[in-house]
């Protein structure tokens, strides 16, 4: 099983060379911290910064330096700060190879929630229901399940939807998955996950090949 690292450790694995990147909130934001030193990738935070590096030592931060979840960052050389007009031209130009999100849960159609828990205070949808909208390539980074123990991965969406059949892959704390026709398709399962553990925590319609192989965390 993985931890919120684990997980974004696997994800950094599809982050390619030359790729632009969206990191959104929580575990998405710890990405930048695993991708291969011999690649060059754009990580790009809607609150207009491109050239995010990894997490500052403590320390080492600078309070005007932030994330779009107000969390302080680094900057690489040749990174730049702009307006939130130029950051979401960006996004809606389709400009951004990959965008990596957390979420609440995931529908086996590639349904997102991740905005918004009815009876909760919330600022609002921020830049997520831009990115579901206009990205190309959707990785949702989450737990299969809530503190309940539910699934996470569902039918349908029970929570106010951000974006319709967008999502493409799944990178939970048990399996990574693939969005198809036919629901969801397991591809990996975590270190120490058996396949029987994964179907028990899916809600959602799943596919399960002959041979399901452990995900491998080095590069």
């Amino acid at each position: 099983m993985l931890d919120k690292n684990g997980i974004a450790k696997r994800i950094a694995k599809e982050v390619k060379d030359g790729y632009y990147v969206n990191l959104g909130i929580g575990i998405p934001t710890l990405v930048a911290n695993f991708v291969r030193e011999d690649i060059s990738v754009e990580f790009q935070s809607e609150n207009g910064v491109l050239g995010m590096g990894p997490f500052p030592f403590e320390g080492e931060e600078d309070a005007d330096v932030i994330n779009a979840g107000k969390q302080t960052i680094t900057t690489l050389p040749g990174a730049s700060f702009f307006d939130s007009v130029t950051s979401f031209a960006m996004i809606r130009g389709q400009h951004v190879d990959l965008t990596i999100l957390g979420a609440m849960e995931v529908s086996e159609s590639g349904d997102i929630a991740n905005w918004k828990i009815p009876g909760k205070m919330v600022k609002g949808m921020g830049g997520a229901m831009d990115l579901v909208a206009s990205a190309q390539n959707i990785i949702v980074a989450m737990m299969h399940t809530n503190r309940a123990g539910a699934s996470k991965l569902l039918p349908k969406c029970s929570l106010p939807l951000t974006g319709l059949g967008c999502v493409k892959k799944i990178v939970t704390n048990l399996a990574v998955l693939e969005v198809t026709p036919n629901g969801f398709l397991l591809v990996e399962r975590a270190p120490g996950v058996s396949v029987e553990e994964i179907k028990a925590a899916t809600a959602g319609k799943l596919t399960v090949p002959n041979e399901v192989p452990e995900m491998v965390l080095t590069a």
